[in-house]
């Protein structure tokens, strides 16, 4: 049953048929209880699509994540549904894989206004905005969340990177470490650059010099990444701690540790940032810097929709940083100073 045949069966025009079952102030009681009595009976159903195209809004918004094998994303993409189910509206996903030209990719295809706004999380290969400013400049309301293009006028939601590198860099000394770590991956990414400030200023803090070759950067292959790590590992002077700034090379950690029979945390003490919920059974358990994955998410679609709701007014470019939680477990037990 289409609106035409609705219409044809009523014996009314199509935009008196219209205007009745949107609840139009112009068409009068009577009318709209025949209408309505007569699309229950037939059983007529509104579509959703088309009556939002003649609002020019597709009632559809994109998430654009770098990769969904983290369980910092499930729980983000949660929350964003939370809110978009209040608001009616599909979410659309889209998966990066870490590269910047998919990133790029996608943006161009998001241009031609399939969706009434975007919220991102940048790819670890992303080092311009070129791309991402086009979608501004069509007016396609833009959110960041967690890993942000800190150089761009666009609302963002983080969490306190700096503040927690700095906590779990002191986590790991007042548990005996002397000689710390710190695993990282694309240090043009504003989560990187933040979490490594942490841990510099700390062991600054603390009075104890940099060795720059416990700063490893690692790449987005296991492989070499646990190459890298068993190098670091077999030196002579090997670290006693790890910091590791993504869940995946703190589980390449573990793995290299078992290999070379390193025990944790006797040998070695390791925390990194992870919403992993598996992170507690693990051999020995995982000490974590928790993040708010699912209240980043309802953050960033809260704002997404007030913009979208007001798109064409300009307002305050807002700025949102959640805290994290450090969660201790047995991984970096030890004999407190």
């Amino acid at each position: 049953m289409t609106l035409k045949e609705l219409a044809k069966e009523l014996n009314l025009s199509f935009s008196t048929v219209s205007k009745a079952l949107r609840d139009s102030h112009e068409i009068s009681i009577e009318t709209k209880n025949r209408v309505l009595a007569k699309a229950k009976s037939l059983n007529y159903q509104v579509n959703p699509l088309a009556s939002s195209l003649r609002k020019q809004k597709s009632k559809t918004i994109a998430v654009v994540i770098p990769e969904v094998v983290n369980d910092f994303f499930g729980p983000v993409i949660n929350g964003i549904e939370s809110i978009a189910q209040e608001k009616e509206y599909h979410v659309l996903i889209y998966l990066t894989h870490e590269d910047m030209q998919k990133e790029v990719a996608i943006t161009k295809l998001l241009q031609n206004g399939r969706v009434d706004g975007i919220m991102m999380s940048l790819s670890e290969q992303t080092s311009g905005t070129s791309h991402l400013e086009a979608l501004q400049e069509k007016g396609i309301p833009l959110v960041f969340f967690d890993r942000i293009a800190e150089q761009m006028d666009a609302p963002k939601v983080t969490t306190d990177d700096y503040n927690c590198g700095i906590k779990a860099t002191e986590h790991l000394l007042k548990n005996g470490c002397k000689r710390i770590a710190f695993l990282t991956i694309a240090p043009n990414l504003s989560i990187s650059n933040k979490r490594m400030n942490g841990y510099l200023d700390a062991l600054k803090k603390h009075n104890i010099a940099l060795d720059e070759g416990l700063i490893l950067y690692c790449t987005g292959d296991d492989n070499k990444n646990n190459d890298l790590i068993r190098h670091l590992f077999s030196s002579p002077k090997r670290p006693d701690g790890i910091f590791a700034s993504v869940e995946k090379l703190a589980i390449s950690t573990y793995a290299v540790c078992e290999e070379l029979n390193l025990q944790i945390p006797q040998d070695l003490k390791v925390i990194c940032f992870s919403n992993m919920q598996t992170a507690a059974f693990l051999n020995p358990s995982l000490s974590t810097i928790t993040q708010p994955a699912y209240e980043i998410g309802r953050e960033a679609a809260a704002i997404l929709f007030d913009l979208v709701e007001k798109k064409g007014q300009k307002g305050q470019i807002e700025k949102r940083v959640l805290n994290s939680t450090l969660v201790e477990r047995n991984s970096t037990k030890g004999d407190k100073k």
